[in-house]
């Protein structure tokens, strides 16, 4: 089911948010500094293609640098990405099969916001 959920997500949304995703990347890596913005907007790229399965969780260990580091992320790019997560949500809420596929992107927003120190796990892993 996580397969056939994911395929119709990939063609509905998970493409157009990746995008989203490895453009806000690129443009972190070439602003250099900003490099590790870049490698987390990528992991979430990943996240956004193939989002049945995998979960995000808050990784303990990180600290102050990634609490600054998402105020920044979240002025520069993390709120447009949310908005994106928002209108994609309530677009594929509209029919019965899209429900889940919008669900999925309402949960996206959290990481989308604030993406440094979460990592993305397999759902069964960490149960």
């Amino acid at each position: 089911m996580k397969t056939i959920l994911n395929l119709i997500w990939l063609v509905l949304s998970g493409i157009w948010l990746a995008i989203g995703y490895a453009v806000a990347g690129v443009i972190c890596f070439i602003l250099i500094v900003t490099i590790p913005f870049g490698i987390a907007s990528f992991r979430i790229a990943g996240y956004a293609l193939w989002p049945f399965g995998r979960a995000v969780i808050r990784d303990p260990q990180a600290g102050v640098m990634s609490s600054i580091g998402n105020v920044i992320w979240f002025i520069v790019a993390g709120l447009w990405l949310a908005i994106g997560h928002i209108v994609a949500g309530i677009a594929l809420c509209v029919t019965i099969i899209g429900i889940p596929l919008g669900v999925a992107n309402f949960k996206m927003v959290p990481v989308s916001l604030f993406p440094l120190g979460a990592r993305i796990v397999e759902s069964d892993s960490y149960l």
